[in-house]
């Protein structure tokens, strides 16, 4: 087989691998329903804020500026730090992850169609899975050293889906269900 060859078929394989997983991540729906108005009065964007900062370069630049410093210390915090990212990371999921089921529960109890709400939870879903495996491959290049992790956009998603719920629910019901 040529070099050329096994290149392609490495690349066929990947972008496979990346398709299942994404139509697998699309598919999946462990929510925990009913959405109560609690829950909702309590769901803030803010909530994942810290996470934006946590790994930023200025922190890991002031470590090494210190006196004593030694490149333990730094990877020590690189994996402390990505970790607390990862957890943020499975929150922000979760809540994104309820809310859309939560928005496809009133598409499908709605009496009209309402095709614009759908086509845009599928495109924010699609989006948001899309960010999740980026944020996770750059937070496993981050903890090799690697800078660039960013959850930013994640987190505005999130925001926008939680916002439509926010209109779409009357605040006087009790819950979803």
């Amino acid at each position: 087989m040529t070099l050329q060859a096994i290149a392609a078929t490495a690349t066929i394989f990947m972008l496979s691998s990346c398709v299942l997983y994404l139509v697998r991540r699309l598919g999946a729906d462990s929510q925990t329903l009913p959405v109560t108005t609690e829950w909702l009065s309590e769901l803030s964007a803010d909530r994942y804020l810290p996470m934006t900062r946590l790994l930023e370069t200025t922190d890991f630049q002031f470590l090494r500026a210190q006196k004593g410093y030694t490149p333990e210390m730094g990877k020590r915090l690189r994996r402390q730090r990505a970790e607390a990212f990862r957890g943020y990371l499975h929150l922000l999921e979760s809540d994104f992850n309820r809310v859309a089921a939560a928005l496809r529960l009133i598409l499908a109890q709605s009496s009209y169609d309402r095709p614009e709400l759908a086509s845009t939870l599928l495109h924010r879903r699609l989006a948001f899975v899309c960010l999740v495996v980026e944020a996770q491959v750059r937070l496993a290049l981050f903890r090799l050293g690697w800078d660039g992790v960013d959850g930013v956009e994640l987190i505005r998603l999130f925001e926008g889906m939680s916002l439509e719920l926010r209109t779409l629910v009357p605040q006087s019901s009790m819950a979803l269900a």
